[in-house]
């Protein structure tokens, strides 16, 4: 089961915010729906799905296994609480958030049980997220490339983490771009603009068109449906190879989120 290459992000929404997001979303036509653990919305989003009258065998629910529940006593019960939240029997896919903290986890104890979590029935896929070259493969040493889904990470054309892209490229793993409009900062880019008005599209389409292009999937989020209707666009938006060239050269490792307990990063 592939995860949709257009899905909607819900960080930092919370409430009715939420709901009417994941509603709208579902609605204009989104199926991939990426949550966590950590933003403390499944229960919303589990009333969103629940009345929105899609068949559950059309959606893709993403959740992510927070830093306290990484142990392998922890993850499969935190996993079915998350479930019961949702609303769920089980999720499409679930995620490591983030690498444990000074590796109080080791990868392959979470790994494992992410596999178990798996077997029994809790989630179709599994993967990892914020994870490092050096930690994808320990990951990948774990349990086998074969069964990351994906890692998902921050990527936008201020930020586009080229040696974990080309790393994750040359292992076979799929990469989920989150944050991919770099919060708002490439709709005021004078060179996305630009990209933007020669082919009658919007900044975010072009952000979103040009990570799409490489293959990756990206969750970006959105409380307007009108943007949640226009990011559906880039779907159908080619960027030319001169494009690509130019939104190249915006890469400044502009990191959004790093938080005190982020590994350290790739240069």
């Amino acid at each position: 089961m592939h995860i949709p290459p257009l899905g909607l992000g819900t960080f930092r929404l919370q409430g009715q915010q939420v709901i009417e997001s994941v509603s709208n979303g579902l609605a204009a036509g989104y199926r991939h729906i990426d949550t966590a653990q950590i933003y403390g919305n499944e229960a919303d989003i589990g009333t969103a799905i629940a009345e929105c009258g899609i068949a559950r065998s059309e959606l893709f629910v993403t959740t992510k296994i927070w830093t306290d529940n990484m142990a392998a006593g922890k993850l499969i019960g935190s996993l079915e609480e998350s479930l019961q939240k949702l609303g769920l029997e089980q999720v499409d896919l679930t995620l490591l958030h983030w690498p444990s903290p000074g590796n109080a986890v080791p990868v392959a104890e979470s790994m494992n049980a992410l596999m178990e979590a798996r077997e029994r029935g809790l989630t179709r896929l599994i993967g990892i997220s914020n994870f490092t070259v050096a930690q994808m493969r320990e990951a990948a040493a774990a349990v086998g490339a074969a069964s990351i889904a994906t890692n998902q990470v921050e990527i936008h054309p201020f930020l586009q983490n080229r040696k974990l892209v080309d790393a994750a490229r040359e292992m076979g793993i799929h990469l989920t771009a989150y944050m991919p409009l770099a919060y708002g900062k490439v709709m005021q880019d004078p060179v996305m603009l630009d990209i933007a008005a020669r082919h009658g599209a919007t900044p975010a389409q072009v952000a979103l068109a040009w990570l799409l292009q490489q293959g990756h999937a990206v969750i970006p989020s959105s409380t307007k449906s009108a943007n949640l209707q226009a990011n559906l666009k880039a779907l159908d938006l080619r960027l030319t190879e001169n494009d690509i060239a130019r939104i190249r050269t915006l890469d400044s490792n502009a990191r959004i989120a790093n938080p005190d307990f982020a590994p350290d990063w790739d240069a």
